[in-house]
């Protein structure tokens, strides 16, 4: 079997162009002006003008890049990375397996860039309806990216009850451990708690008749 190689190292990725750089530097300055405000004085204080006068580009800007102020919480780059990822794992690899790998690597990634972050979003997912309700509908889309793979990986119809069951059921854990994690004010490590997660998912729940 041969070893995987992981796209989520910067190292085996190809460098962007010079105008992809600029968009995401411009990203990464607006979700840093979005953090740094939120911290400062609150998410509902936080205005879209405060945001773009912070980050220094317009309004029109901000909202050409995040359509809401929820989606500059929450919106990522990982889901097309976590997607490649799936592929370079090898096809008799278990399923669960294969998404327990690609966890790790993006929380390790993650967690590198800036705990912190992790641990603000987490938070305003438990504490603003609004984060929390655009979450779920993020999370529907990284459903259906799951769907799309479980389908390559499988054979399987990506549109069928089954997968897509067994898609949105995994995508609900990830969701409810990220919940629970900001719950409890973030005492665990999260990648232990994403494993307990997957742990139901394998086998259902800790001491449950078979």
């Amino acid at each position: 079997m041969t070893a995987a190689r992981s796209p989520l190292s910067p190292t085996d990725r190809p460098r962007p162009g010079l105008r992809e750089r600029k968009k995401i530097k411009t990203r990464e300055a607006i979700r840093a002006a979005t953090y740094a405000l939120v911290r400062e004085q609150g998410y509902d204080a936080t205005t879209i003008d405060q945001i773009a006068e912070r980050a220094e580009v317009s309004p029109s800007t901000v909202f050409r890049y995040f359509p809401t102020k929820e989606d500059i919480v929450l919106t990522d780059e990982f889901d097309p990375v976590i997607l490649d990822e799936i592929r370079q794992r090898p096809a008799e690899e278990p399923w669960l397996d294969t998404i327990r790998y690609v966890l790790h690597r993006a929380l390790e990634l993650g967690g590198s860039e800036d705990e912190e972050v992790s641990r603000l979003r987490a938070r305003l997912t438990v504490q603003v309806p609004a984060v929390r309700s655009r979450m779920m509908e993020s999370m529907s889309a990284t459903g259906r990216m799951l769907c799309g793979a479980i389908g390559e990986r499988t054979g399987r119809d990506p549109g069928s009850l089954e997968v897509r069951v067994y898609a949105m059921s995994l995508v609900g854990c990830l969701m409810e451990t990220s919940i629970y994690w900001a719950e409890h004010d973030h005492r665990d490590d999260l990648t232990a708690l994403v494993d307990r997660a997957l742990d139901v998912m394998e086998r259902g729940l800790p001491g449950e008749n078979p």
